[in-house]
C-alpha cells in the first residue's frame, strides 16, 4: 500500500492540534493529514496543513476552484511556498449560504493549470465525484483533469465494493486515494442520499460496526492494488473508528 490519508476538520486551531495530538499518539500508520477549506471556519486548509506538518511529514490543503481569481496571482501562494506545503488537493467548492465571500466561475482544470504555472513544485490533486453523474461522464472529467496536469485523484466516499471495483477497472493505472467517511445516522445517510445521490447497499446500517468493517475491506482492497485510501471520520469518534479500522 502507499498511503494513508486521514481528513481532520480545521474547526479551530486548538480543535485540530488536539485531534493532531489523538492521531499522533494512536496511530503510526498515518502518512499524511488532509486539511479541506470551509468557509464556517476562521482556520483556512492550508493553515491547518502547516499546523499538521508539525507532527506529520505531509498535508495537504483542500483549494477551492470558485475562490480563484483567474486574474489574479493564487492568494495563497506565499503561505503554501513559505510553510513547504508541497501538495494540494483542487476542489469544486460549494456556493457560500450567504454573500459575504467572494466566489468566481472558475472550474478545477483551471485551477490545476494556474498551481503548474505558478507553483510548479506542488503536486496536484484532483477529485472524482462518483455520484454527480455516469461513470462515462466521470471518466470524461478524469480526462480533461489529467490533460490539466493533475498528479492522482481523491474519491467521494464509497460504501460498497461492488462500485469501488467497477472504478477500479475503469481507474486502473492512475493514482487513486480510495475515500471512505463512517455515516453513523440515519440523518447523515438520508443526507447522502438527497444531497450526494448516494444508493447504500442493502445491509448497509449506520452503526460503528458496520463502518469500521466496510472500511477494513477497502483498506484491504487497497493493499492488493498498492494504491492509497483516504479515511474521512466526519463526526466520528477518532480512537474508536481507527482503532477498528487498524486492529488495534
Amino acid at each position: 500500500m502507499k498511503r494513508i490519508s486521514v481528513e481532520l476538520v480545521p474547526r479551530s486551531e486548538e480543535a485540530i492540534r488536539e485531534e493532531l495530538q489523538i492521531l499522533h499518539e494512536n496511530f503510526d500508520c498515518i502518512d499524511i493529514i488532509n486539511v479541506p477549506e470551509l468557509l464556517r471556519y476562521d482556520v483556512h486548509s492550508w493553515e491547518g496543513a502547516a499546523i499538521a506538518q508539525e507532527s506529520y511529514s505531509a498535508a495537504m490543503p483542500h483549494i477551492r476552484a470558485i475562490d480563484i481569481d483567474l486574474d489574479r496571482p493564487l492568494f495563497m501562494a506565499k503561505y503554501l511556498v513559505e510553510h513547504k506545503i508541497k501538495e494540494v488537493l483542487v476542489v469544486k467548492g460549494d456556493p457560500p449560504q450567504d454573500m459575504n465571500h467572494t466566489v468566481y466561475p472558475t472550474v478545477t482544470t483551471d485551477v490545476i493549470r494556474k498551481f503548474h504555472e505558478e507553483l510548479p513544485g506542488i503536486r496536484v490533486y484532483a477529485g472524482i465525484d462518483q455520484y454527480r453523474g455516469s461513470m462515462r461522464q466521470e471518466e470524461y472529467r478524469i480526462r480533461r483533469k489529467l490533460q490539466a496536469g493533475a498528479a492522482g485523484f481523491f474519491t467521494q466516499p464509497f460504501f460498497d465494493m461492488r462500485y469501488v471495483e467497477m472504478y477500479a477497472e475503469m481507474l486502473d493505472g492512475l493514482e487513486v486515494y480510495w475515500g471512505v467517511s463512517p455515516v453513523m445516522s440515519a440523518r447523515s445517510q438520508s443526507y447522502w442520499e438527497m444531497k450526494n445521490n448516494v444508493v447504500f447497499p442493502k445491509g448497509f446500517a449506520p452503526t460503528l460496526d458496520w463502518n469500521i468493517d466496510f472500511s477494513k475491506r477497502v483498506l484491504e482492497f487497497v493493499r492488493m492494488c498498492d494504491a492509497s485510501i483516504y479515511l474521512m471520520p466526519i463526526k466520528t469518534n477518532l480512537i474508536a473508528y481507527l482503532s477498528g479500522v487498524f486492529g488495534k
